[in-house]
Formats: structure tokens, sequence, C-alpha cells
């Protein structure tokens, strides 16, 4: 399973940390990858890091977000710096076997129960 935390209420221009932490498995072979979903919207992908740590992210998040890894503590977080309030959601994290990263929610095997990020303006 994945745990994850660090959600919360953050103003606009601020920063928050996202962590998921990952029990049994072989966390270092996976791919890892944070989603999003508003209320309304359908899920969509935010970052991920392949498990050679190749990072992917989608215009909307690129340079203010930062995914990065720590496969000692089994461990990925999501570096949220300058938030806007358009980036209010659900936050999901996701673990996919085949080590490689995807777009698509179909590309992944493991899901975490999703932490609030709220953005005040």
């Amino acid at each position: 399973p994945l745990v994850e935390s660090g959600g919360g209420l953050v103003q606009a221009g601020g920063s928050l940390r996202l962590s998921c932490t990952a029990t049994g498995g072989t966390f270092s072979s996976y791919a890892m990858a944070w989603f999003r979903q508003a209320p309304g919207k359908e899920r969509e992908f935010v970052a991920a890091i392949t498990r050679r740590s190749n990072l992917y992210y989608p215009d909307s998040v690129k340079g203010r977000f930062t995914i990065s890894r720590d496969n000692a503590k089994n461990t990925v977080y999501l570096q949220m710096n300058s938030p806007k309030p358009e980036d209010t959601a659900v936050y999901y994290c996701a673990a996919a076997t085949t080590g490689l990263a995807d777009t698509a929610l179909a590309g992944y095997d493991y899901w975490g129960q999703g932490t609030q990020v709220t953005v005040s303006s």
C-alpha cells in the first residue's frame, strides 16, 4: 500500500511538500507518480519519476513542482512551490511496477488514498 501525507491549507505563493511512503514490494524498481483530482474534474497527471530518476511534468506545474524519491525510505515526494488556487485538489500517489513513467492512470498498479491540498488566494 501507498500512504500519502503532507496535505493541508497553503497560501498562494507559499510552499508545501507531499510525501508518499510505500510498504511492501520493491520500491526502487517502481516508477512513481503524483496525480490530482479537483471536484467535478477527471484525475490528471502531475509528475512522475522513473526507477532511473527520469522526471516528467505537464506544462501546468513545470517549474513550480518537483518530484523526488528516496529509495532508502521507500518514499516519493512532491515539492509544491508557488502553488495557485487552481492547484487545489486531492493529490494521489501511484506506483508502476513496470518502472516506466506514464501520464495515463492505466499505467499504474497501486494507488494511495489521497491527500487534500487547498490553496487559498
